[in-house]
This record gives C-alpha cells, sequence and structure tokens, in this order.
C-alpha cells in the first residue's frame, strides 16, 4: 500500500483499476521533403481535420459540462487559425523544406516559449492552449487520431490532462482522476467538478513511477489522497465512507422544493450561475429559485461576427420564459481578459485583466451596449429580469451606464414597445475599488453581487489559474470579507439586497460566514443547489 497527497478537485470518494494515459508525444523528426505545395496542403487538411475534431468536441462538451467550461474549445478554434501561428508554420515548409509536423513543432516551441516567459497570467497560459493544438495538429498529419479510447471504467491516471482529454475520454468510462500535475484551478479541474467525477492533482512526479495499469487505486477527493494497492483494511473503511457519501446525495434529493432557510429563520436565495438557455432548464431543474447570473457574452464568443439585436432578443426572452417567472438576472457584455471575440479587433495588451474588458469596452464602444440593452428591454416583458453591469469600479462608470439605459428605454417607449416596469438593476462588486465606494454606488441600483472570483485576484495580486501561485493565493483572505461587508452594509442601509455569484458562494466552508455578514442570495452551479441548501438548513445563527 502506498498513500500519496495531492490536492482534491472535486469532492467525492472512487474506487477502481489505474488506466495509465501516456499522452501523446510531440517529438517529430525533420525530414527534408520533395513538394513544398504538397506538405502545404498536407497542413491545410489537417488543420481542417483538427477543427472538425474541435467542433466535435465542443458540442460534446456543451451537453457534458455546459456552455461556460466548453468555451476554452471555442479559444482552441481561434488559436488554430492564429494569424501568427500559422505564418510561422507555412514560411519553415516554404524556407527550410521541411514536413509539416517539424514546421508546426517549431512553432509550438517558439509560441509557447514566449507565452511561457511573460508576466501577465492570462498570456502565459497560453502556453498550455498552444500545446494542446500542436499536438491536435501533429496527430492529424501523422494519422488522424483524436485521443486514447477507454473501454472500461477506470481510474485515469496521467502526469496532467488537457481539456480535450478530458471530455474526449467521457464520464461513462471514468471513475476518477489522478494526475501527477495540475492545480485546483486548472480547466481540467474545473471540468472534473462540472462532470461530478472524483479528482485529485498535483500527487508529483514520484506518484506515475509508482502504479500500473490495473492496480487497485482509492481517491479520495475530499482529502487530496491518493492510495494505491490498498491493504483490506484501509479498502474496507474507503468503502463504508463512499457507501455514506453516496447516501447522503440520495437525502439531498428530499430537500427538493423546500425553503433554504437556517435553524433561526434566516433566509437564503438560491439561485443557479448559467451561459446558455439550456443551461436555464438544467438549473430550474435542480430546483434553482432564480438566475443569480446568465453569461451573456457567450452569445459574442466563437463567432465571427456580433451577435444580431433579434438573436440576443431571442435567447434572453428564451432565458426568462425557462425561469418561468424566477428572477432572472443577465449580466451585461463581460469580455475581455481571458474571453476574446477577435471581430471586435480590441488593442492587444500586456495585462488584459487590467485592461480593457466588460463595461469598459461597453461604454468605449456604446452601439454594441446600446444593442444589448435594446435586446434585454424587449424581453423583459416576458418574465422578471434583472440587469447587471460587470466591473463598475467608479460612480462615473454607474451613472454613464445608467445613462444610456434609460435613453434605450425611453426610445423604445416612444416607438410603441413595451418594457417591463419591475427590472432590477444591479452591478457586481468585483474590484476593491467598487467595494470601497459602496455607499456611494448602492443608492444608484436595487442590488450588488459580488464576484469572488475576480474580487479575490484583485484584491490579493495573484491570478487564480497560476498553480504557481497556490501558496499565496489565500481564497479565504480575510481582506476579501472586509470588502464584502463593507458592500453588504452598503447596500442594506439604501433598501437593497446582495448576493454572491463566485466561486466561494459554493464553499460550505464559508456559508454560515456569508448568512452572518448579511449575504441575501447565494448563485452557484446548479449541480451546488441541494448541497447548499442542506448547510443552510443547518446553520443556527442565535448560537
Amino acid at each position: 500500500m502506498i498513500k500519496f497527497k495531492g490536492k482534491g478537485a472535486y469532492g467525492a470518494i472512487a474506487i477502481g483499476r489505474a488506466k495509465i494515459l501516456k499522452g501523446y508525444s510531440t517529438r517529430v523528426k525533420r525530414i527534408k521533403v520533395a513538394s513544398v505545395e504538397g506538405e502545404l496542403l498536407r497542413l491545410n487538411d489537417a488543420k481542417a481535420l483538427a477543427r472538425e475534431q474541435l467542433n466535435e468536441i465542443y458540442n460534446r462538451a456543451r451537453a457534458e459540462v455546459g456552455d461556460e467550461s466548453a468555451q476554452i474549445f471555442q479559444i482552441h478554434l481561434m488559436m488554430l487559425d492564429d494569424e501568427d501561428f500559422c505564418e510561422l508554420i507555412a514560411n519553415t515548409i516554404c524556407t527550410e523544406g521541411v514536413n509539416a509536423e517539424w514546421a508546426v513543432s517549431v512553432a509550438r516551441e517558439r509560441f509557447s516559449a514566449l507565452f511561457s516567459s511573460m508576466d501577465d497570467p492570462y498570456m502565459r497560459a497560453r502556453a498550455s492552449d498552444i500545446e494542446d493544438i500542436s499536438r491536435r495538429l501533429i496527430q492529424c498529419l501523422e494519422n488522424g487520431a483524436s485521443g486514447e479510447k477507454i473501454s472500461e471504467k477506470s481510474i485515469i491516471c496521467a502526469s496532467d490532462l488537457s481539456p480535450s482529454e478530458t471530455i474526449l475520454l467521457g464520464k461513462d468510462t471514468i471513475l476518477g482522476f489522478a494526475t501527477a500535475l495540475g492545480s485546483e484551478s486548472s480547466h481540467t479541474a474545473i471540468l472534473a467538478r462540472n462532470m461530478a467525477i472524483p479528482a485529485v492533482v498535483s500527487l508529483g512526479d514520484r506518484f506515475l513511477s509508482c502504479v500500473s495499469d490495473g492496480d487497485l487505486l482509492c481517491v479520495d477527493g475530499y482529502t487530496g489522497e491518493v492510495i494505491i494497492n490498498p491493504d483490506p483494511k484501509t479498502l474496507e473503511a474507503l468503502k463504508v465512507r463512499q457507501s455514506e457519501d453516496m447516501a447522503v446525495r440520495a437525502l439531498l434529493e428530499e430537500l427538493r422544493g423546500l425553503d433554504s432557510v437556517s435553524l433561526d429563520g434566516t433566509r437564503v436565495k438560491l439561485f443557479a450561475n448559467v451561459g446558455s438557455v439550456r443551461e436555464v432548464e438544467e438549473a430550474i431543474k435542480n430546483d434553482a429559485e432564480g438566475i443569480g447570473l446568465f453569461r451573456s457574452e457567450f452569445l459574442y464568443l466563437g463567432r465571427d461576427s456580433l451577435p444580431s439585436e433579434d438573436e440576443q432578443f431571442e435567447a434572453y426572452r428564451g432565458a426568462l420564459l425557462a425561469s418561468n417567472g424566477r428572477l432572472t438576472i443577465i449580466r451585461t457584455l463581460d469580455i475581455g481578459a481571458d474571453k476574446r471575440a477577435p471581430y471586435l479587433d480590441l488593442p492587444k495588451e500586456e495585462n488584459p485583466a487590467l485592461g480593457l474588458r466588460a463595461i469598459r469596452i461597453c461604454l468605449r464602444y456604446p452601439e454594441i451596449f446600446r444593442c444589448q440593452l435594446r435586446a434585454l428591454l424587449r424581453a423583459s416583458v416576458h418574465g422578471r429580469l434583472g440587469i447587471m453591469f460587470p466591473m463598475i469600479t467608479s460612480k462615473d462608470e454607474l451613472e454613464m451606464s445608467l445613462d444610456i439605459y434609460n435613453d434605450v428605454k425611453r426610445e423604445l417607449l416612444e416607438s410603441g414597445v413595451s418594457v417591463s416596469n419591475n427590472i432590477e438593476l444591479g452591478i457586481m462588486i468585483e474590484t476593491p475599488a467598487s467595494a470601497l465606494i459602496s455607499e456611494e454606488l448602492a443608492p444608484l441600483v436595487d442590488f450588488f453581487s459580488v464576484g469572488t472570483n475576480d474580487l479575490t485576484q484583485y484584491t490579493l495580486a495573484c491570478d487564480r489559474q497560476s498553480s504557481s501561485l497556490d501558496d499565496f493565493c489565500d481564497t479565504h483572505h480575510e481582506a476579501i470579507f472586509k470588502l464584502i461587508e463593507m458592500a453588504t452594509r452598503s447596500i442594506h442601509e439604501n433598501g437593497g439586497w446582495i448576493g454572491i455569484c463566485g466561486e466561494l458562494g459554493g464553499d460550505l466552508s464559508l456559508t454560515e460566514r456569508f448568512l452572518r455578514i448579511g449575504i441575501d442570495e447565494l448563485s452557484v452551479p446548479s449541480s451546488y443547489i441541494l448541497k447548499l441548501r442542506d448547510r443552510i438548513r443547518k446553520i443556527d445563527l442565535s448560537k
């Protein structure tokens, strides 16, 4: 019996046989070719096949983990056609007269090194995307294979897993993940959580030298522990824990339809975070009491042009109808940073997380903003709508946003278009600035929603996607709670309400603290709803 300690990515227990995923080597031979034109044709054919595979993976990911998590594959599609990347590959083939595989490996090394050396965390993270895309291109050039197939249910062991490998393996054949590398906030870890697959990452390089195909493995996503070939006593204890865990999940189903109210009578609304109409329907099935965050930016991504007003109207109307009278809060366009729309031709920035993004883009390009607001206001009569502005950092930004909103509303009414009189307006608290001036912002809106992911990142100056900062990125840092408390006091003093729509909203260890702070609503992935309700119903704030 050998024990390894890593980091739990999804809290559940898996027991099964190990399957070692070898991974695919991108090492290739440099070969002189007789026809440069023929090699360029091979490259184009491989790109077409890679594009076909990525579209298939994207659609599969949408079905399994939802639109938000699937967007990583839209980014891969865009990077596959990146002008600089493609130009370097073609130039290498033409100037050196070499095979396309070698040219792709040259571009991979060049761009991977370039991104890895950058100071900006977002750009550094693109190095892994280049590796994934290059591997796929080389596979398509060599034999067209899109990934290793697993024939029976196994616990997958690997150095690391790319998002595409994770989706292609499929949750029907995966009992759990155990990887030597990776972080809790990596794309693959997030996919594991959304697929409800027990997973432990960051086990260390020695892990793979100690495990073999067919070994019995126990993966404890709660403790971050992986045990290879456990002794009978340890195995029995883990089986008992696994059974208890499954029984608890069954009991959670009994909470459907019950109020999210603590033992002392404190009522909390449990909403869901979604990125499409289909996810709204899924959230309602999972007993969400409303939609706390509808990410409208996914209407803008993975396409060649802006969505039309009518296209947006249909999506927003569909979301409102699907929520069946429940409050549905739609966040206005939040692109920039890690969400790019190439057709907007936004300037390249050294630090996009601190650059032109979210409400700044809307105010810089008001016609894009006005088009979205027209669609939202037209759809408002089909349900209970809330509109939320992201990345507000000053009173001036909020007042400008509200001026445009009111102007669009006036134009619609004057032209005879019906608009709801019960729209709730709010902003996201996701920067220290917005929390610190919350007493100035609160009188202008109906609600605040705390985006804890960005609030953590901007408060601690830590990129949460960077595994090298795990020791420094304390998501429970006291400064974060002080900022939330400040915003809570301000909005309550002005008769409004406050929710949390970031990842900390689903952290059960913080639920009681959020209730004591005075948080009125928690918005989480729909799969978290019943767990969170169970936690709330066991809290007694009178003690």
